[in-house]
Order: structure tokens, then C-alpha cells, then sequence
């Protein structure tokens, strides 16, 4: 990954985006990394990956027997009456 200084990163603007078309550019401030500068097309990848992550966790939550927000609130509600 490319790094570059965020006083570069804003003076050689247009070449940051180019660069980071290649490949995920990292922005330093006071030599600490602070942001990624990334395609739209990466992006959409990762985002792509991490929605397909959670939907697979909620599909495995459900054939475990993952109650979902209305039944569970109504247990919730069921369990309190019977403590009370």
C-alpha cells in the first residue's frame, strides 16, 4: 500500500486519486495513519463481502433458532410478567 504525507496528499490531489485506482493509499498525518483512500470500485467489493458476511451470520442465527425482534421482545415482555 502507497503512503503518502497529508500535506502531499493535499497538494498532489489528482495524483492521489490516480493512485489510489492502482491501489488503497494510506494518508498520514505527523507520521501516524489516519485515513484510506480507496477505488469506488474497491469499495464496493468490501462492502460486497462485509453484506454477504453479516447476511450468512443472520442465516446461521435463524437455522439456530434466532427468535427476531418481535419474538424476542414478546419473550422479553412474557419473562418480566412472570418475575413480577
Amino acid at each position: 500500500m502507497k503512503t503518502l504525507a497529508a500535506k502531499d496528499a493535499k497538494n498532489r490531489f489528482g495524483e492521489l486519486l490516480d493512485a489510489a485506482r492502482a491501489e488503497p493509499v494510506s494518508i498520514e498525518k505527523h507520521g501516524r495513519a489516519v485515513a484510506v483512500v480507496l477505488s469506488v470500485e474497491e469499495y464496493e467489493r468490501l462492502e460486497g463481502l462485509e453484506n454477504a458476511y453479516w447476511a450468512a451470520r443472520a442465516a446461521a442465527a435463524e437455522a439456530e433458532g434466532y427468535l427476531g425482534p418481535k419474538e424476542g421482545e414478546k419473550l422479553l415482555k412474557a419473562l418480566m410478567r412472570a418475575k413480577g
